[in-house]
């Protein structure tokens, strides 16, 4: 029986490849099913025989707890944009400027979500989303349904592949006429369904809804023998992935314009969505000498296209308050069709915006949506304009009714009362967001009812919640309040980074409330934080120090501090212990495959000991520690005469 379960796995694998991969079925979809029917009998009483690369995985029905984080092996890089002829041919100049002969590839930029997806020894591993580029989320179990990801290939090297998962436009379709004859509410678009789908916990939902995958990308090409971008996407096609056919080497930048141009104008014929264009320098040796910015490689670009436009009337100007005072301006328009949805509210950024395009209410007006996704208010037409009156910037609140002000050097409008209930609401709000204190079951809406009720009038009076003022609400039962008080007990032990975050404090993002955080380890220690004290800490400019500063020494803001400290918050960061300064001010960059240590357990035993690791070579670079099949890192650590340790010499180091 193993024999014969091993004969249809094989079959199936082949069967899913022709078409998911090479789209020219062998067989009829029917056959299909009969045959991975038998097998998920045959699993089902020879359990002992299943694998986890059979065909059956794919269908999902895992439930998964939450969403692990991953550390990619190098970074996931954005992309630079160029909007006209005139960008790419200033993307072309600059290029010319280090690399006199050379040539491009352009491939189309999928509307999707970008992933990484691991393998080793020949099997799929680890599946993850780009998150902020250096740590996504796991989502391996979801991405193990999309049929054109190969659980199994023939490669016995560990390397992580790059690509684009995206919704087609008849499962997209599909996908919304069945939402909404359920009642529910609908995707916007196919990248923001595709993205909401490989977030499901339930594994089966995520399966149901025929996502497809194009591969454009390996992080080891080394291994492979690749110097060129097309040969990588050739070797990616010869290991059985999905890769986007409609590519083409380019030997100048007119040809690049010319391919620009062709997808410009038959993108819609796709049966999925494109964006723009993505130009690559092909040559890989030529990649590494034109280098990288902080945020993007010098080598690429990619070329979005301009948003459709249609035209629409304005029917009224919807004022909104957000959590930092500033007075929001959104057009309500009559509902109309474009890039693919229907809009009945746009974007107007600010009251200096409405003035410069002269935009009043009832006024005929182009939109378009930026970027393909926001809904924005492009010009008037003025040959439809009537009698109009000129829309006047509020003076008033919205919200509370207090005069409005207008800071110097700044577009927007605020209210600077700190009582307005509708700041107050989105502090909340904020406060108990994911990436803040992550308080399970307690939405906007929820907030918004907590405060209407008087319950809570700041963050710190979540913590005063009581089940007897839960249940008198309406829509929650003993279940729903029970919960969320657990969630709301268990938030009290969040570290000192989220607690930070979830305050609001103007221009303090995650990374430097982590940088915060790691450096003073108690809330206390953050309060006494001279402006001066800050900016030493690397990565912490005067704005956000200055920032930093003008709360802490608020008398508000203090006694709130002393609020969540009297309702059992920790506020607290557990030290970084670090073992030696044995590797003080050195940096390191690992290559190639380790034996002995993951390259995060290598990493982190060089942080033990004091040293940085970084993801690239440079002249900065103090020690290239090389395993196996180390490629042109090691190569460009030879050429600039930097120091190179094999795993053993580094572990001998360490003395382990």
């Amino acid at each position: 029986m193993k024999e014969k379960i091993r004969e249809l796995q094989e079959q199936l694998t082949q069967y899913n490849y022709e078409y998911h991969v090479l789209d020219k079925p062998t067989v009829p979809d029917a056959v299909y099913d009969q045959l991975l029917r038998e097998l998920f009998d045959l699993e089902k009483e020879y359990p002992e025989y299943k694998t986890e690369d059979s065909p059956t995985v794919r269908v999902g029905g895992q439930i998964l707890d939450r969403f692990e984080k991953v550390e990619h092996s190098s970074p996931m890089l954005s992309l630079s944009n160029a909007f006209n002829e005139e960008d790419l041919r200033a993307f072309d100049h600059r290029v010319r400027k280090v690399i006199s002969d050379v040539e491009y590839m352009c491939e189309l930029k999928i509307d999707g979500l970008a992933v990484s997806l691991s393998y080793e020894n020949g099997r799929f591993t680890v599946g993850a989303t780009r998150g902020d580029g250096t740590v996504g989320e796991n989502i391996t179990e979801n991405l193990k349904t999309i049929r054109a990801i190969p659980l199994k290939i023939d490669a016995t090297s560990s390397f992580e592949v790059r690509g684009e998962a995206y919704m087609p436009k008849n499962s997209f379709e599909k996908l919304n006429a069945a939402r909404e004859e359920n009642g529910q509410q609908v995707f916007q678009n196919p990248r923001n369904a595709a993205a909401g789908s490989l977030r499901q916990l339930d594994t089966k939902l995520t399966a149901q809804r025929n996502l497809s995958i194009f591969l454009y990308g390996l992080t080891r090409q080394e291994i492979f023998d690749i110097d060129t971008q097309s040969k990588s996407l050739e070797t990616l096609d010869d290991l059985g992935f999905k890769t986007n056919k409609e590519r083409k080497v380019a030997k100048d930048i007119d040809e690049v314009i010319e391919y620009v141009e062709y997808w410009q104008a038959h993108r819609l014929d796709l049966p999925y969505e494109i964006d723009g264009i993505v130009i690559k320098v092909n040559n890989l040796e030529a990649q590494e000498k034109i280098g990288y910015t902080v945020r993007s490689p010098k080598w690429a670009i990619a070329y979005k296209f301009p948003a459709e436009e249609v035209e629409t009337k304005i029917l009224d100007i919807e004022l909104t308050v957000g959590r930092t005072g500033v007075i929001t301006p959104t057009a309500i328009l009559e509902p109309v069709r474009v890039a693919g949805t229907t809009v009945s509210r746009a974007s107007l950024h600010n009251h200096e915006l409405i003035e410069a395009r002269d935009i009043r209410i009832n006024d005929t007006v182009i939109i378009h949506k930026a970027g393909d996704i926001i809904p924005e208010v492009v010009r008037v037409v003025m040959d439809k304009r009537t009698d109009q009156e000129v829309y006047k910037a509020p003076t008033k609140c919205p919200s509370c009714g207090h005069e409005t002000v207008k800071l110097e050097d700044e577009v927007a409008i605020r209210c600077i009362n700190p009582t307005c209930p509708a700041q107050i609401v989105e502090d909340i709000i904020h406060f108990v967001s994911r990436g803040a204190m992550n308080i399970d079951g307690l939405g906007e809406k929820f907030v918004i009812q907590l405060y209407e009720a008087e319950l809570i009038k700041d963050v710190a009076d979540l913590y005063t919640l009581k089940y007897e003022d839960l249940i008198k609400l309406d829509r929650v039962g003993d279940k729903k309040a029970t919960n969320l008080l657990n969630a709301i007990e268990a938030s009290k032990k969040q570290p000192l980074e989220k607690v930070l975050f979830g305050l609001g404090i103007r221009f303090l993002g995650q990374k430097a409330s982590r940088l915060l955080a790691e450096e003073f380890l108690s809330i206390d220690n953050v309060m006494e934080a001279t402006a001066e004290r800050l900016v030493e800490i690397p990565e912490i400019g005067e704005v956000i120090a200055q920032s930093v500063v003008t709360y802490t020494q608020n008398d508000d803001f203090v006694d709130l501090i002393e609020k969540l400290k009297q309702n059992g918050l920790e506020m607290k960061q557990e030290a970084f212990e670090q073992e030696s300064n044995l590797f003080n001010d050195m940096t390191f960059v690992l290559t190639g495959k380790l034996e002995n240590l993951t390259r995060n357990e290598a990493k982190s035993r060089i942080e033990e000991n004091g040293g940085k690791v970084t993801g690239s070579v440079s002249k900065n670079t103090t020690v290239v520690v090389a395993g196996s099949d180390a490629g042109s890192k090691l190569e460009k650590a030879n050429e600039l005469g930097i120091e190179v340790w094999s795993e053993a010499e580094l572990l001998e180091r360490l003395g382990e």
